[in-house]
């Protein structure tokens, strides 16, 4: 079995107390970090893991659109290619059933579950009105079912408008700009670009179900001016804005991003729009609060930075139990697990090295981060970003340089102004 080929089943490979949490060992065992975690031996130094509170299910693995950077048809792992289109009302009812016994095993008070893709509306509204409602009936009134859908908003026509109104599922939509910026990348498979009808979309969520708009997921592009790409989204009146670094690690680093040199181009990028926002925000930007929450002594709200553990599973239109699935990015196999709803509960999947790397904290960090006086800020940076082969996810980011330029600087910002703030109190 070569480092890149997926570890023993779980069940047959966490009992082995042999190995040890050590990210060294991958070149001794074949196995790349985090591959040689012992989850007995974590267990026994009394470590627990979190149980998963977000549920991404994706009920359709194709897209009707054709963007050349999406992981999950244009990067490493190609496994949608064996997957069914769509998720089969028997695993969804599955699906449901899993994550009912899983809030009841751990008295969960509320979960979110996130309609995923591919394109989610391809699913079409039964298959999606049918697992909201299992869900819903499987955790029990009591426990509050936050749904959402990600969508690229291409079918996002009246009927789904109504339909989210009356399920009470809430809508991110992809946009990465105006309609230039936008049609870099999201074109359909004919090469047309698709900003036109993601704004009509755009235009029907918010003329009358404002209040389903839950924000905008814009991926980051070198070339587009950054602060025009702002305040284009923030156009579209977005209650938050998600700008996310484009996937790659130090085998397939990101446009732009050369591993081991200094230069901060994505840094840069972000701090043009930080500067631009900071002192009078059009809306809310979950990268930047994350930081200056995290600064200030608080959490992040997503994997991004910080260290919070990753209480999210994918759930596959298979019914496969895996990871997050950026992992993809990585090799083919990365995010899977082994596991199935048919066969397996998600207290399963917490017990497997993958999902315990991403809830270790500090410990998961490979020497140079642990050794960083910005490690509880930056957490490493996205866990999908530190692949490299032979030592696996136990490096810094692919993007340490960009992390490091815009949490000093956003820290530099908030403590002058801070600073600001006490004088003129103190003047008064």
């Amino acid at each position: 079995m070569t480092a890149r080929q997926r570890p023993p089943r779980p069940e047959a490979f966490y009992l082995n107390t042999d190995l040890v949490f050590n990210p060294d060992m991958a070149a001794q065992s074949g196995f790349e970090w985090p591959a040689t975690l012992d989850i007995a031996a974590l267990i026994d130094s009394g470590w627990r893991p979190a149980p998963f509170t977000e549920y991404v299910v994706k009920i359709h693995s194709r897209c009707d659109l054709a963007c050349d950077y999406c992981y999950m048809y244009e990067m490493a792992d190609q496994s949608w290619r064996g997957r069914p289109r769509r998720m089969s009302a028997e695993i969804a009812e599955r699906t449901a059933m899993r994550i009912g016994e899983h809030v009841r095993a751990h008295r969960l008070a509320s979960i979110a579950l996130v309609l995923h893709g591919g394109e989610p509306l391809l699913a079409g509204r039964d298959l999606i009105t049918s697992m909201v409602t299992a869900v819903r009936g499987a955790v029990g009134a009591g426990v509050a079912v936050n749904a959402s859908v990600q969508t690229n908003g291409i079918g996002l026509d009246e009927t789904y408008l109504r339909l989210f109104d009356e399920l009470r599922v809430r809508i991110g939509v992809s946009l990465d700009g105006g309609a230039q910026a936008h049609d870099r990348h999201r074109r359909f498979p004919s090469g047309r670009g698709s900003h036109a009808a993601v704004s009509r979309a755009l235009r029907r969520l918010l003329d009358g179900h404002q209040h389903l708009f839950s924000g905008l997921l814009c991926t980051i592009e070198l070339r587009n001016d950054p602060v025009e790409t702002y305040e284009s989204l923030a156009a579209f009146g977005p209650p938050r804005i998600d700008f996310l670094l484009p996937h790659g690690t130090w085998e397939s680093p990101p446009p732009g991003r050369i591993p081991g040199e200094l230069q901060t181009p994505y840094a840069d990028w972000l701090i043009a729009i930080f500067d631009e926002w900071y002192p009078v925000p059009l809306t809310r930007i979950r990268l930047f609060e994350d930081i200056m929450h995290l600064i200030l002594g608080g959490t992040s709200s997503a994997e991004a930075v910080g260290l919070a553990p990753s209480r999210a599973v994918v759930i596959e239109t298979d019914g496969a139990i895996e990871q997050a699935d950026m992992l993809k990015v990585a090799y083919p196999g990365a995010p899977e697990t082994g596991l199935h709803v048919d066969r397996d509960s998600f207290d399963a999947a917490l017990l497997t090295p993958g999902v315990a790397a991403r809830q270790l904290g500090e410990r998961a960090l490979a020497d140079e981060c642990q050794a960083c006086r910005i490690r509880r800020v930056c957490g490493g940076g996205l866990y999908a970003h530190r692949y490299r082969a032979d030592t696996g996810f136990a490096n810094p980011s692919v993007y340490c340089p960009d992390l490091m330029c815009l949490i000093n600087h956003i820290h530099q910002t908030i403590r002058a102004d801070i600073g600001a703030r006490l004088r003129r109190r103190g003047a008064r």
